[in-house]
């Protein structure tokens, strides 16, 4: 699923939104969870996981081409942690699909 097809699933749930209210309702919750993963924040959805911020410490990587060593510096990077309820409806839907599908 886009961001496209996101603002296109809330527009067509809620009637009383326009397509335009609908990106900007999008827009604004995707930049809310941005600014607090900028500020080193955890953010948890019940039922459907947390986002925070992993630590990749510095190491020595190489160069596929050259084959020399190359510094890779520390980075911080997202990760998601999908919640119990998610974990289990998904693996529900895969199993039933998987079931349907097969002879």
């Amino acid at each position: 699923m886009t961001r496209s097809d996101l603002v296109e699933e809330l527009a067509a749930r809620f009637s009383q939104l326009t397509h335009r209210d609908a990106e900007y309702a999008v827009k604004t919750i995707l930049d809310a969870m941005s600014d607090a993963l900028v500020r080193g924040h955890r953010i948890e959805i019940r039922g459907f996981g947390s986002f925070s911020i992993n630590r990749r410490p510095p190491r020595m990587g190489r160069n596929p081409r050259s084959g020399e060593s190359v510094a890779i510096p520390e980075k911080r990077v997202p990760h998601f942690k999908p919640g119990k309820a998610l974990r289990e409806a998904v693996d529900k839907r895969t199993a039933e699909i998987e079931a349907g599908t097969r002879p």
